[in-house]
């Protein structure tokens, strides 16, 4: 253990090592647009909101899971936040309402994945299908906005220049970084990821652990619905698609591996910000796009296959 804990950290550094490479690549490639305060605060606030995505799937992942609704969940409790914000006129019934529907979905998840035995990979993408699906039937396949008061509050407001909504994010992930290191929710996560059994045989409630890991994840993604709500002013039913699948590559590329037991929420947050840097890099200097769904791809084949060789490290 103490090996895999040593090669864990040494990933965070290669990784860190990473992003800091790209960051200064892109300060020499492009020196008055990329470093400058603007484009660092786009860059922050661009990352936010996936982050507390990734930060719900870190927890799931170490459980040796997977969540593939958070899209559909965001989306879904966008939809919520935004029909109970028209119907009251009450900012904080919405954020609760969001912030309560993706928390049922999130356990939603865990019931069937913990009590009903399904696998976690079928039952979440029943439940992206179904969220996206209610959403779509909510709003009749068109847009909500969201009310001005909404969007030009949290959405715009800001603290010692950095957006309101940004330091939700950071405060939230900095809670869960801790929680996942430090407490006996975090332990008890990291053993039922390496081996469930020898969990439950050591006084560990595995299901009901379970079904709080999975409603942290649906939480956190219904938190992220009411932000984006609040940040781009409209439910965005079409534009979360493949937020699951980031969400899953940020986590990977962090060093979290995918069959259970390691990872870290600092990782992650390493993890988030590597696309979204390639991304606004390759905008700034005008390189197609699709470039960066090449190198992306090709880092969290990378991420996978460090993964592989720590895995073999700890059998030997």
């Amino acid at each position: 253990m103490k090996v895999v804990r040593e090669l864990g950290r040494l990933q965070i550094v290669w990784i860190g090592l990473v992003l800091a490479g790209l960051l200064v690549a892109f300060s020499v490639l492009a020196p008055g647009s990329f470093p400058t305060s603007f484009n660092l605060l786009n860059l922050v606030s661009d990352a936010a909101i996936l982050l507390l995505l990734a930060t719900g799937m870190t927890f799931v992942i170490v459980t040796a899971g997977i969540d593939l609704s958070v899209g559909g969940v965001l989306v879904f409790s966008a939809v919520v936040a935004a029909k109970v914000i028209e119907g009251t006129g009450s900012l904080t019934l919405g954020a609760a309402a969001g912030v309560v529907t993706g928390l049922g979905w999130g356990v939603l998840n865990g019931v069937l994945v913990a009590l009903g035995r399904i696998p976690a990979l079928i039952v979440t993408l029943g439940t992206l299908g179904m969220s996206l699906g209610g959403a779509l039937l909510l709003t009749g396949g068109v847009d909500l906005r969201a009310p001005a008061e909404l969007n030009l509050g949290l959405g715009l407001a800001r603290w010692l220049g950095v957006p309101l909504i940004v330091w939700i994010c950071a405060a939230i992930t900095a809670v869960a970084g801790l929680t996942l290191a430090w407490t006996r929710f975090g332990r008890h996560t990291y053993a039922i990821g390496s081996n469930a059994e020898a969990s439950r045989r050591g006084g560990v409630a595995v299901r009901g652990h379970l079904i709080k890991v999975y409603g942290l994840a649906g939480l956190l993604a219904g938190l992220a619905g009411h932000l984006s709500l609040a940040k781009y002013g409209i439910t965005g039913v079409s534009a979360h698609s493949t937020d699951n699948l980031q969400a899953i590559a940020a986590v990977v590329i962090g060093g979290t591996s995918l069959f259970g037991g390691v990872g870290t929420v600092a990782g992650t947050v390493i993890g988030v910000f590597i696309p979204v840097v390639l991304q606004n890099g390759f905008q700034i200097l005008g390189v197609r796009p699709f470039w960066q769904q090449v190198v992306v791809g090709a880092v969290l084949v990378a991420a996978v296959y460090v993964d592989q060789w720590r895995r073999r490290a700890r059998d030997q």
